[in-house]
């Protein structure tokens, strides 16, 4: 058999197993636990994950060789492992006492839904699924907002919700799916209000693809303000989504009750290679750097390629983009899989059919735009 039939062969098995499993492209975090029976090796390009497509700094690599020899220990036995949390919180400006370590951020938004349980959450809608969907599995009361209609967190509806049940409000920021962002003074303003009356928890997964991103993050106003939560990952711009390990920094006094509840145990379920390697990445602003530059030229590209064929895609602070194609007939996402072997999202909402696609490298972005021009899939949107 040629290797030209044999990957055929592959893909239309691989296409009657996304079938088979109920596999719709909707989910935004892989809700779903669709195994990544996908890869590169076979043709394959995924734009579906908002992973960084260039991989961990040649620092976190070099830390994850030099802590082979440590696996056998807990990290409270690593004597270079002891000052974790004193090296997130020197980064971020914040005392050590400041910073909860997670197994990934999506492990801290499903801690944080359990944590606040006794009342309703404020979340937008739409927005990254996690702790909403989590919080709705336990019995709990989300009330959501819908984004304006640029597809931004509507900041007054979502303050205008809060009551006297409220225990937490979840911004996402920038948003994701939505790929926009809050404007810093506004988004500074909601805080201080709402803080006032609950817990504000904004996730910043993104905030590191943002040239300012330093000036932009809540985490400037966390010492005047204990009711405001800052959740971060190590899976985007540090390319590290297979290691699991995320943050979270608040005043101590709120860090103080989270701790003991559910997130006593999460301190301890990060390896020693992702803590070595997350030291390491901190360190390394060339490689984060290199990431972000390449990122915004490749969304630059793809940007104005969706924009010359007539596509409104909505401002992107992210490394995926989110647009509209509201006269698509068919499923997008499982059009581009089977016709074109590219993995991405999309989903019909009440005002059309939108679509998420990561951003890879240029190369893969040009080929994600050839196969939509060559199938002409934007032609009705």
């Amino acid at each position: 058999m040629s290797q030209q039939s044999s990957r055929r062969q592959w893909l239309q098995q691989s296409s009657l197993a996304l079938v088979g499993l109920g596999f719709s492209f909707k989910s935004m975090a892989n809700e779903e636990g669709f195994r990544r029976i996908t890869g590169i090796e076979n043709g394959v390009i995924n734009l579906g994950s908002n992973e960084n497509p260039y991989g961990i700094s040649a620092k976190a690599k070099q830390a994850i060789l030099d802590m082979m020899g440590e696996t056998n220990r807990y990290h409270f036995n690593v004597p270079s492992l002891q000052s974790f949390k004193k090296t997130i919180g020197d980064y971020y400006k914040v005392g050590e006492n400041q910073v909860l370590v997670t197994a990934g951020s999506g492990e801290g938004l499903a801690l944080l839904a359990r944590h606040f349980n006794k009342g309703n959450i404020v979340a937008a809608d739409i927005t990254f699924g996690v702790l909403p969907n989590t919080a709705k599995k336990i019995g709990s009361k989300v009330i959501e907002v819908p984004l304006t209609k640029d597809k931004v967190h509507d900041l007054p509806a979502m303050l205008k919700a809060i009551n006297n049940e409220t225990q937490l409000v979840y911004i996402c920021n920038p948003a994701n799916p939505s790929a926009t962002i809050v404007a810093n003074s506004a988004l500074k303003n909601f805080c201080e209000e709402a803080s006032k009356r609950t817990v504000v928890l904004i996730d910043e997964a993104y905030n590191e693809f943002l040239e300012n991103g330093t000036d932009q993050s809540m985490i400037n106003i966390i010492d005047k303000n204990p009711n405001v939560l800052v959740i971060k990952t190590f899976s985007k711009i540090h390319a590290m989504a297979g290691l699991r390990i995320g943050f979270i920094i608040g005043h101590s006094s709120l860090i103080s009750k989270l701790q003991p509840d559910y997130f006593q145990s999460s301190q301890m379920c990060i390896s020693n290679l992702a803590m070595a390697a997350a030291m390491a990445s901190l360190a390394d602003d060339e490689h984060q750097n290199m990431s972000r530059q390449k990122n915004d030229a490749a969304r630059k590209y793809t940007v104005d390629e969706l924009k010359k064929r007539g596509i409104d895609v909505s401002p992107s602070y992210t490394n995926f983009i989110f647009f509209p194609l509201k006269k698509y007939k068919g499923n997008f996402a499982e059009d581009m899989f089977n016709k074109h072997k590219i993995i991405l999202r999309s989903n019909q909402y009440a005002d059309g059919l939108w679509a998420r696609v990561s951003i890879g490298t240029m190369d893969e972005m040009k080929k994600f735009i050839e196969a939509a021009a060559r199938s002409n899939s934007f032609a009705s949107s």
